[in-house]
């Protein structure tokens, strides 16, 4: 695998430095780990039938809250995930067709249509060796934000979003469109999109574009898909905490930038968020030290460094939580960049 950062590395949380990953390999562990690194650890990549075919590719270009990658695998496979938690993903055939199962429904994707999936609910995909398509993952906050702040009131999280959209009409054609001309441009490199703000800008209109895309009740009647609305109390806080992830929040603090008692967010976070707000904010560190180990020159930084950066201050229970969530301890993310 070969992890190529585009511009120079930021040395702080969040910034923008566009990453292109790439591997092309017959090894099926290999691929398979590949995109677990790529996109998600609990993630099955079975071969069906005859193997003597099989020729994974995979381009993959990582920018902040957006992981966008060209994927094929020359032969018929069967992939299974678990719920995805912490994103919202897009499924967009460049060729063949792909049938995906998702929270009970079956959706045949192809060039006319994306397939849209929720952070919550297996997926099933059948996935022919005719097949060449684009992966996007979003991450849900970002989402989420965008789609509350376009909207301007509480929405549901997750987002109760339709199963799939039409990418011949607009505004499914010119998302689409959007989504190709940026990630062509960061392979191609050394063009704006490789600017950090021009990246970051680009990126942002990935975001909100999709919210704009992809069907939802909100601002029109639900049709039957009523559930609770996210207080602002939450919003308060999750915004606090990906505004500045590294810093030490405590329960308590967390309840006096939400303006409630510490019960009160604890039982709102697991209505709406379905976790509390500290294991929330584990995770959305867990995930940022993840980013940057994948990006980073092992000859430069080390893992303690990183994982103080964003707001690990005990060693031992980090590394413990980074091999539950990723599979692997966080050295070998590291190592692998070599």
């Amino acid at each position: 695998m070969v992890g190529v950062p585009l511009t120079t590395l930021p040395g702080t949380p969040g910034a923008d430095a566009p990453v292109h990953f790439s591997l092309d390999t017959t090894d099926v562990d290999e691929a398979r780990a590949f995109c677990r690194r790529m996109f998600y650890g609990p993630l099955r990549v079975d071969p069906v039938g005859d193997r003597s075919g099989f020729a994974f590719h995979g381009d993959v270009v990582a920018l902040g809250s957006i992981t966008v990658g060209e994927i094929s695998y020359g032969s018929d496979i069967r992939v299974a995930i678990a719920d995805l938690e912490t994103s919202y993903h897009v499924l967009a055939p460049l060729t063949g067709v792909l049938r995906s199962r998702h929270r009970g429904t079956t959706v045949l994707a192809d060039q006319t249509r994306a397939a849209v999936y929720r952070p919550v609910g297996d997926i099933d995909l059948d996935w022919p060796g005719s097949c060449r398509l684009l992966s996007v993952k979003v991450e849900r906050a970002a989402l989420e934000r965008e789609l509350d702040a376009a909207l301007d009131q509480q929405i549901v999280s997750p987002l109760l979003l339709g199963d799939s959209f039409n990418l011949t009409e607009a505004p499914g054609r010119t998302w689409m469109a959007l989504v190709q001309l940026f990630f062509g441009e960061l392979l191609r490199g050394r063009g704006l999109a490789t600017q950090p703000r021009m990246a970051g800008r680009w990126r942002d209109m990935v975001v909100s574009g999709l919210a704009l895309t992809v069907e939802h009740p909100y601002g029109e009647e639900p049709h039957g898909m009523r559930g609770p609305n996210r207080p602002r109390t939450v919003k308060r806080t999750l915004d606090a905490m990906h505004a500045e992830p590294w810093r030490p929040f405590t329960a308590t603090d967390l309840a006096g930038i939400a303006g409630v008692g510490v019960r009160v967010l604890q039982e709102s976070f697991r209505q709406h968020v379905g976790m509390s707000p500290l294991t929330y904010l584990r995770r959305l560190r867990l995930d940022g030290v993840h980013a940057e180990l994948s990006r980073s020159d092992p000859w430069q930084v080390n893992v303690s460094e990183v994982a103080y950066r964003w707001g690990f201050t005990h060693l031992g229970r980090f590394a413990g939580a980074y091999r539950a969530r990723y599979g692997v301890p966080p050295s070998q993310t590291l190592r692998e960049r070599r």
